[in-house]
């Protein structure tokens, strides 16, 4: 009986035995295999971190204006007798533009002038006589001031003569003409407006706390959708002395070149002021960056061994940065990465501390200091 109980406790041993080398087995393949079977690499784009000159600037919008700009009129009534301009020519100042009728005024001009002319000989006898005390000197005072009458009335109707003929009062591009011959206008009436182009003025609006970093020729580049692509080079000409108490805005003023005429007055602009000297910092294209509650990260590839085909493969590798000011689709990166470093510009969102890496730069992400809008 002893026996019996002896080998059915030694049959029950092996058979636990068994079932725990089994088990330990079991624990040690599965382990075994999820060593060797590892997360697949993320496809990335990556690029290296460089420097980059950075020109501190301030945006705003403004509109052109001509540096002299009117609507010429005429300053008396009148018949249009003719025409001397063309719409949209280039004119000269004192260029004739409009000569209005002044037949009467001519003939009365002449009128005054040939008793001007009597009122002189009169004067000059009057002066001989009194000479030779042959007249008194009421006499002689009365002939010089009706010489002056005289004159004056000429010198006033010769004016008015000379109003009928009107002039570009400075050179320039004048617009439309609204008139015609024949047509009676009325002082005051707009006959075409002149515009001088060469240079044009910005104006613009910035507020009071960027005042400081604005002065008398600062550089400044215009930009207009009228032109994609095309700039214009310009300085800072004034300053307004008073700030808006309403916006709290002061308005300020660029002087731009335009040899070509191609910025006209009214036109929307788009500036972009240089304020303060050159910067360089290290630049990746935003979307590098990961923006968190408890700080800013992005992932730096680096050499990870051998992978389980032994052949070299590349990990991400989680790094904390301080970030700086952006341009664009580029942001400055202060602190955290040093030049040189392989820095994962998209597809970070599927990576973890360590994940392994392919690059494959064929789409790569914007990085474009100045994007403009692409029509496709």
């Amino acid at each position: 009986m002893a026996k019996r109980m002896t080998i059915m406790l030694l049959i029950v041993g092996l058979l636990f035995g068994a079932i725990f080398a089994f088990q330990a087995f079991k624990a040690y393949k599965i382990k075994e295999f999820f060593a060797s079977n590892t997360a697949p690499p993320v496809t990335v784009t990556a690029m290296k971190a460089e420097f980059n000159t950075w020109q501190p600037q301030i945006n705003a919008v403004g509109s052109l204006r001509a540096e002299r700009g009117v609507d010429v009129a005429s300053e008396i009534d009148g018949i249009v007798r003719s025409l001397h301009f063309k719409s949209g020519e280039e004119v000269k100042a004192g260029q004739v533009l409009v000569q209005l009728n002044a037949d009467a005024d001519i003939a009365l001009l002449h009128s005054l002038q040939a008793a001007a002319e009597l009122a002189r000989t009169t004067y000059e006898r009057d002066k001989a006589q009194y000479a030779a005390r042959a007249i008194s000197q009421a006499t002689l005072d009365a002939a010089a001031a009706d010489l002056k009458s005289k004159s004056a009335q000429v010198a006033g109707q010769k004016a008015l003569v000379d109003k009928k003929i009107i002039v570009a009062p400075f050179a320039g591009r004048l617009g439309i003409s609204t008139v015609n011959p024949g047509q009676y206008l009325n002082p005051g009436d707009k006959i075409v407006t002149l515009q001088s182009l060469d240079p044009i003025f910005v104006d613009f609006y910035l507020p009071q706390q960027q005042l400081s970093s604005v002065a008398l020729d600062q550089a400044v580049v215009v930009a207009s959708d009228s032109y994609p692509g095309q700039t214009f080079t310009g300085k800072i000409s004034a300053i307004s002395p008073l700030v808006d108490p309403n916006t709290r805005n002061v308005q300020i003023e660029a002087t731009v070149a335009n040899p070509k005429h191609l910025l006209l007055p009214g036109m929307f602009a788009s500036l972009d002021v240089e304020a303060g000297t050159a910067q360089r910092y290290l630049t990746l294209p935003q979307t590098a960056v990961t923006f968190n509650p408890y700080g800013e990260s992005l992932y730096i590839v680096e050499p990870g061994g051998k992978g389980a085909d032994g052949k070299s493969m590349l990990i991400a590798r989680q790094s904390f940065v301080t970030v700086g000011a952006t341009r664009g689709d580029q942001i400055a990166v202060l602190q955290g990465i040093k030049e040189g470093d392989l820095i994962v510009t998209s597809g970070q969102l599927k990576l973890r501390n360590g994940s392994p890496v392919i690059i494959n730069n064929t789409v790569p992400p914007s990085n474009e200091p100045a994007p403009k809008p692409v029509d496709e």
